[in-house]
């Protein structure tokens, strides 16, 4: 039986999954970057990502793997990502020396779908064209109101929408090139707790210190941020094949600047500050700018039945020194978190084998290093550790038109410290110390078409 798939059948499921995207948030991953673009690739553990070439996921993980692909192919994948991150208080204060109050905050973990979709097409012998559309980076993290880092965190959501355009150009019979660009939506919500009553002992409410006789931690208001932004960035590709049955692949992925701008909501608010021109709701503002990445990988099938494949990625993430939001208020000051994150590197080894032609079998490892860079930098948004992945996962070809694959992982994340000064930036937000135990789970299903 064939099963052809008309263009406009086409266009149809890559809008559906268009909506899907933007209607749905991202999950947590290693710093807030998201390797989860291809459920083939997730069973290796993504070692191999940017020589495989599978499939059509190919588009993100290294566009000249798409002159191995012919006539028109289509993946559409969805990840559903369920972390666990539960916070230990272990002696948090606030800045009177006193114990910060409240509970430990229930499991900040937020469990996520994320989907993505590639599309393929073989112009001619030498030309390929492609489409992404794709999460790269998200987080979500979400703890109980009452919980004693309260005024560090409470909702983390960073949500991202990346379109993909790529082309391939085979140079030589072992060579190939490729190239995209990437319009990529990325929209930011954080919230917290205010402590007025340690604004009021410290003098920053723009009053005598103590005019409004406020107690620390018996007078919270809160604040809600929310800001949107687009980005252009670009990825680039290459692909060498030694033999039929070893390849190599190199792909870089750009930086790509965002320029938020957004509105903040502020809540309980003491009535005593009424007259005094802060703390009212205003346009904010906040820059990021979200890493390059530079990934090199091997791929080799040493007997009909068996492939092993392995990875090595940097990620840039000592671009991000601060999280600096700035209000539109004159007299509301910046908002600054100290970040000082460093480069993270990932390691990974997979394995596949083929019993027979309709089944395919799939098992990798990989290793994550953090991209926090020691316990006075970590933060309840993203409590980011070390992690170590297992990953196994399957495909089945039903038809030469039509196969699937589905894939599981996880993530074993080394115990991660907070350890904050109820001093400088912290002053009033309070020194959280505590221990985070934290692990992630990955189910992912991806259909496979070609026409």
């Amino acid at each position: 039986m064939k099963i052809r798939f008309s263009s406009g059948c086409t266009v149809a499921i890559f809008l559906a999954l268009f909506l899907l995207c933007i209607s749905t948030g991202s999950a947590m991953g290693a710093g807030f970057a998201l390797i989860e673009q291809s459920v083939s690739g997730l069973g290796n553990a993504y070692a191999g990502g940017a020589a495989s070439a599978e499939d059509a996921t190919t588009v993100f993980f290294n566009p000249a793997g798409m002159t191995r692909l012919g006539g028109q192919q289509a993946s559409l994948a969805a990840h559903v990502i369920i972390p666990s991150a539960k916070f230990t208080n272990e002696g948090s204060t606030y800045v009177l020396g006193g114990p910060l109050l409240g509970g430990n905050g229930g499991d900040g973990g937020v469990a996520k779908l994320i989907p993505n979709a590639y599309y393929t097409i073989k112009v001619n012998d030498r030309l390929s064209l492609g489409l992404g559309v794709n999460a790269p980076f998200g987080l979500a993290t979400d703890y109980d109101h009452d919980w004693a880092g309260r005024y560090h965190a409470w909702k983390s959501e960073v949500i991202t929408v990346n379109f993909n355009p790529s082309v391939a150009y085979k140079v030589t019979e072992q060579l190939s090139v490729g190239a995209g660009i990437n319009v990529q939506y990325f929209k930011a919500k954080l919230s917290n707790a205010i402590d007025f009553g340690a604004l009021d002992f410290l003098g920053k409410l723009g009053l005598p210190a103590g005019a409004l006789h406020l107690t620390p931690q018996k007078a919270d208001g809160s604040v809600s941020l929310e800001g949107d932004s687009w980005g252009v960035g670009y990825n680039l590709g290459l692909l060498y094949e030694f033999t039929k049955n070893t390849r190599a692949g190199v792909a870089y992925r750009s930086r790509i600047k965002q320029k938020l701008e957004g509105d903040a909501e502020f809540s309980d608010v003491p009535a005593g500050l009424a007259p005094v021109p802060v703390f009212k709701g205003t346009g904010v503002k906040a820059d990021i700018t979200t890493p390059d990445t530079l990934s090199m990988s091997v791929f080799h099938n040493f007997t009909p039945q068996w492939s092993i494949m392995a990875d090595v990625t940097w990620t840039n993430w000592s671009l991000l020194k601060e999280l600096r939001v700035r209000f539109d208020n004159p007299n509301q000051p910046d908002a600054v978190t100290t970040e000082n994150w460093q480069d993270s590197w990932r390691y990974s080894l997979g394995l596949t084998y083929l019993p027979n032609s309709k089944w395919l079998l799939r098992a990798g490892i990989a290793y994550d290093t953090a991209a926090v860079a020691d316990a006075e930098h970590r933060t309840p948004r993203i409590p980011d550790a070390d992690r170590f992945w297992t990953a196994i996962g399957m495909g089945y070809k039903v038809s030469q038109a039509v196969s699937f694959d589905l894939g599981y992982a996880h993530l074993f994340i080394s115990d991660s410290r907070i350890d904050q000064a109820p001093t400088g930036e912290n002053a009033v937000r309070g020194g959280l110390q505590g221990t985070y135990d934290s692990h992630i789970d990955i189910i992912s299903a991806q259909l496979n078409m070609r026409f």
